[in-house]
C-alpha cells in the first residue's frame, strides 16, 4: 500500500511530525508528535500537535497509533496531549527499558520511576507488525542513534526518525549515552536493503549547505547513491571515523535535559508535589 502522508515542520526544533493515512481509508498514525516547550520559562503550549488535531478533524481520521520513533532528546514529544484527545495507542521500541534505565539514573528518579515501559500502549520488537485500519505496519529495530529506536514501515513509506538525515546532510550522532556508530551504520544497512523505490521520511531536517528549502522526504534509492555520510557502499570502518570524530564536536541539543525526562515517561511530566506543581530536574555534570 502507499500511505497517504502529511508532514508538520516545526522549525523551533527542526522536527518533522507525520500523519500516516491508510489511501482508501480513515484510519491513521501519528508519528514523532512535538510539544512546544520554551527553555527560559518553562512554560508549555501544544500549538505544534493543535496543527495536527485540526488537520485529523477536518479529514475526519480516526488514530489508532501515536508512535514514537525513539525517545528524542531535542523536543518534547505530545503523545499524551494527542491522546486525549483523538485516541489511539502510544508506541515506542522495546529498548526504552534501556533508555529509562540509564536517564532513571542520571536525573535520580528514585525507584517509583517504573523502568519497565509502563507509561507506553505498545512496546515493538524487531519483525513486529501492527496495523492501521487496512494498512499494516512493521517494526525495524534501528538503534545506533539511541538503544531504542526504530524504523517504522508503513507500506512504501519507511519513517526512519533520526537515524537517517536527508542525503546531502548525512546521519545521526551516536554520543549519548547508549549510542553507538557500529549499530547506527548496521541498523542504516537494514534501511538500505528496502526496495530502492522506498520513499524514506526523516525526523528532522537543518538545512544543508547550498539548499534554500527544508526537506524531509527521499528514498531509499537516493540515499544509497547521495547519502554524504554512508552513500556509494562506504565501508563502516571509515563511517564509524568519521561519525566518532563528527561527534566529538557537537554541542548538546537545547532541549536535551527536559526532554529526556519527559519522553521516557512517554510524553508525561513528572509527578507534582503536594502543592500540584510539576519540576524538572538539571543534573550537573551528568552528560
Amino acid at each position: 500500500m502507499t500511505p497517504k502522508v502529511k508532514a508538520f515542520f516545526d522549525e523551533a526544533t527542526n522536527t518533522v511530525s507525520y500523519v500516516a493515512c491508510e489511501p482508501n481509508g480513515k484510519s491513521c498514525a501519528i508519528i514523532d508528535s512535538v510539544l512546544d516547550f520554551d527553555h527560559a520559562s518553562g512554560r508549555t503550549n501544544t500549538a505544534s500537535a493543535d496543527q495536527i488535531i485540526d488537520y485529523v478533524q477536518q479529514h475526519e481520521l480516526r488514530v489508532e497509533w501515536v508512535l514514537e520513533s525513539h525517545v528524542h532528546a531535542d523536543h518534547l514529544s505530545a503523545a499524551p496531549y494527542l491522546q486525549e484527545k483523538l485516541g489511539g495507542k502510544i508506541g515506542i521500541g522495546s529498548n526504552i527499558t534501556v533508555v529509562q534505565d540509564t536517564f532513571g539514573k542520571v536525573f535520580n528518579e528514585g525507584t517509583e520511576f517504573q523502568r519497565d515501559g509502563s507509561q507506553f500502549d505498545a512496546l515493538f520488537e524487531q519483525g513486529d507488525s501492527f496495523h492501521i485500519g487496512q494498512m499494516r505496519g512493521d517494526v525495524m529495530h534501528t538503534p545506533g542513534h539511541t538503544p531504542a529506536c526504530l524504523t517504522y514501515v508503513i507500506g512504501d513509506a519507511a519513517f526512519v526518525g533520526d537515524t537517517l538525515f536527508m542525503p546531502d546532510f548525512g546521519t545521526a550522532r551516536c554520543d549519548f549515552p547508549g549510542g553507538s556508530s557500529e549499530e547506527l551504520y548496521n541498523s542504516i544497512q537494514k534501511i538500505l536493503a528496502l526496495p530502492d523505490e522506498t520513499r524514506i521520511f526523516v525526523g528532522h531536517d537543518y538545512k544543508a549547505p547550498g539548499r534554500d528549502e527544508y526537506a524531509w522526504e527521499t528514498t531509499v534509492g537516493e540515499q544509497k547513491a547521495l547519502n554524504i555520510h554512508i552513500g556509494e557502499g562506504r565501508p563502516i570502518e571509515e563511517f564509524v571515523e568519521m561519525r566518532d570524530t563528527r561527534d566529538a564536536t557537537l554541542a548538546m541539543p537545547r532541549l536535551i535535559l527536559p526532554s529526556l525526562q519527559v519522553n521516557m515517561r512517554a510524553g508525561q511530566m513528572p509527578e507534582p508535589d503536594e502543592q500540584g506543581d510539576v519540576f524538572l530536574k538539571i543534573p550537573v555534570n551528568k552528560i
